[in-house]
């Protein structure tokens, strides 16, 4: 018998998909606040380890757990307490099949009216956001929201084996799109504290950083003024995909 996709009704549940433990934080924090102020339930998918960050003499060992630790704590700052790692070595992602079936159970197991992942194409404009862990995590979400997740042929054991039903996700936020891309954008000027808290807390990222504040509202204040917001108002911006 085919297992027909269900949808959803309203935005409940958004699932968060990135590269390494930080990503959400520089690039979406504020609109998660958002979220989770007005009662969407919303879980982190974190593909790697994170093992390859950090800017001090912090043994190799000892990173993922402090990554980890880290990112638990941002991610409670922004109201968040599910969060999922799938292990991954920093530095060596890539849309394989093994990433797109990991990111398929996850949107299964979550069933999300809304995934936010990374753009998988390179913003040139800002090279920096375009990280080929970032690239490779969007390509593999892309291709675990449409087609695997809502097709029961596709990575078949997860539902022979692990129920897993499919699921149809009818809508895809990316983040660090190229500026033509960007189609929304979210005051996050009432959530600003919070992202910053969540910033904070990567101090093995954030840590040696001088003005981590000025930086960080002046970027979000150019992208509130690109898109049309008065003066003062903070913003993220995304490349939203309708995937229903």
């Amino acid at each position: 018998m085919t297992t027909a996709p269900e949808s959803p009704t309203g935005t409940r549940r958004a699932l968060v998909v990135t590269a390494h433990p930080d990503d959400v934080d520089f690039g979406s924090a504020g609109t998660v606040a958002s979220w989770t102020a007005a009662g969407v339930g919303v879980t982190y998918c974190i593909c790697t380890n994170g093992d390859a960050g950090g800017f001090d003499a912090t043994a190799r060992e000892d990173m993922p757990v402090i990554r980890q630790q880290e990112q638990r704590a941002a991610a409670a700052a922004v109201g968040v307490t599910d969060v999922h790692f799938l292990g991954y070595r920093d530095g060596q992602l890539s849309a394989d099949l093994e990433l797109r079936r990991d990111i398929t159970r996850m949107i299964r197991t979550v069933r999300p009216d809304r995934v936010l992942t990374h753009s998988p194409e390179i913003n040139w404009a800002r090279i920096a956001m375009s990280h080929p862990d970032h690239r490779a995590v969007g390509e593999a979400t892309l291709a675990a929201v449409y087609p695997d997740a809502r097709n029961e042929f596709a990575h078949p054991d997860l539902l022979l084996q692990h129920g897993l039903r499919p699921w149809l996700v009818p809508e895809l936020w990316m983040s660090e799109a190229p500026d033509e891309r960007a189609n929304r954008a979210v005051d996050i000027t009432d959530h600003f504290e919070a992202k910053l808290a969540a910033l904070s807390a990567h101090r093995s990222q954030t840590g040696h950083l001088g003005d981590l504040e000025g930086s960080i509202r002046r970027h979000l204040a150019r992208t509130a003024e690109r898109h049309g917001m008065a003066v003062g108002r903070l913003a993220e911006a995304f490349h939203v995909v309708d995937t229903s």
